[in-house]
């Protein structure tokens, strides 16, 4: 039973961490254990649940960051913030179902926050792409495992 905990819960700390801002991947772990044949419906949604909550931090980061913006320390420059939200305008809502991609996914969900989505719309946006992907990982993977 420790062992199945252990393979979930690394795979959706994993995905979590994944999710934020730091860089670390999921995938990796994700293909292993399928590999060692645990339940796909529970990798997908372990994989699924902490990298859309992690997207949430980002989101909720985002949000808070902006009482800072007139600190010296503050890292994230006025411009850099005002060409970020003028690519979130442009690009509006339907861009958070495109969290998941590499490089700009994570910063994204962040410019959400700043922006400030509404969460309801965020979390199924986000929520919905992530499943989306990580059920494609899955049955390509499947499929390359079964030939």
């Amino acid at each position: 039973m420790n062992e199945i905990f252990m393979a979930y819960g690394s795979l959706f700390i994993s995905a979590f961490i994944a999710a934020t801002l730091f860089p670390l991947s999921s995938e990796a772990l994700l293909l292993v254990l399928l590999k060692q044949q645990h339940s796909v419906f529970l990798l997908w949604l372990a994989a699924t649940s902490g990298n859309t909550l992690g997207s949430c931090i980002n989101w909720y980061l985002g949000k808070e960051c902006l009482r800072w913006q007139d600190k010296k320390w503050f890292p994230i420059k006025p411009a850099q913030l005002a060409r970020a939200q003028v690519h979130f305008q442009r690009y509006g809502l339907v861009s958070l179902f495109f969290s998941w991609l590499p490089v700009v996914g994570d910063p994204l969900t962040f410019v959400a926050g700043v922006m400030r989505v509404r969460f309801w719309q965020f979390f199924v946006l986000v929520a919905f792409g992530k499943a989306l992907r990580y059920a494609a990982l899955i049955g390509i993977t499947i499929g390359i495992f079964s030939l």
